[in-house]
């Protein structure tokens, strides 16, 4: 989702559906992957936050469709990441309700819950036509999946949080991440589900697939700096 399609995105329980996207060009050329197509080379790199480490950031929002169709592929294909590759999610906050997102993304990572309960979020907002957009409707709805209410509003208003989603939106801005969801690799490379689908015409789930195979494709280029 492009970040002009916020703008467009009148309700945060749009359903995520096998949705179909096309491009007008071929997927890609022989050899693999093609810069400029399916990934992006940054034009100046990111510093990682793991040293030694090369690092798979995913950019994404709850109420993005496209975010919770991608989620089983990608999650699953973290767990198998080399022990030389680290992956962390980090929450966009394009708009005002997406902040609020953020807000709830690191209020959960600061109390150890946000893996536990995070497909419960996705299904609330992209089956459940449930909004979470203010402190009391998310506590509400957290408090029997084992998050305590009084604490959680504690935190979501703490400085942790509000530092946490000021060092993600200043990532956001470095990466120049103008849609969601889009994977970051090693500091030097962008792709994405769009990305990767490039001139092809599939459902959302083979276009998951296809940017992992682009990543997979990016992780020994990151390795090398090239």
């Amino acid at each position: 989702m492009k970040r002009r399609e916020f703008n467009a995105l009148t309700a945060l329980s749009t359903a995520a559906g096998g949705g179909l996207l096309l491009a007008g060009a071929p997927a890609h050329a022989q050899g693999g992957p093609v810069e400029g197509r399916q990934y992006q080379r940054l034009a100046t790199p990111v510093a990682g936050s793991a040293p030694g480490k090369i690092e798979v950031i995913e950019f994404f929002w709850y109420g993005c469709p496209h975010c919770y169709v991608f989620e089983p592929t990608i999650e699953a294909w973290a767990k198998q990441l080399p022990a030389d590759v680290v992956y962390r999610k980090v929450h966009v906050a394009f708009r005002a309700n997406v902040k609020i997102h953020q807000q709830l993304f690191f209020t959960l990572e600061a109390m150890g819950k946000e893996a536990q309960v995070r497909p419960a979020i996705f299904n609330a907002i992209h089956r459940g036509g449930q909004g979470l957009t203010t402190v009391e409707e998310m506590a509400k709805f957290l408090a029997p999946l084992g998050v305590d209410a009084a604490k959680f509003k504690e935190t979501y208003n703490s400085f942790t949080v509000q530092t946490k989603s000021q060092q993600a939106e200043k990532l956001q801005n470095q990466y120049n991440i103008d849609g969601v969801p889009t994977v970051a690799i090693g500091g030097r490379y962008l792709t994405s589900p769009a990305m990767a689908g490039f001139g092809v015409r599939v459902s959302e789930e083979e276009l998951g697939q296809r940017c992992i195979a682009v990543a997979n494709f990016l992780l020994p280029l990151a390795r090398k700096g090239a």
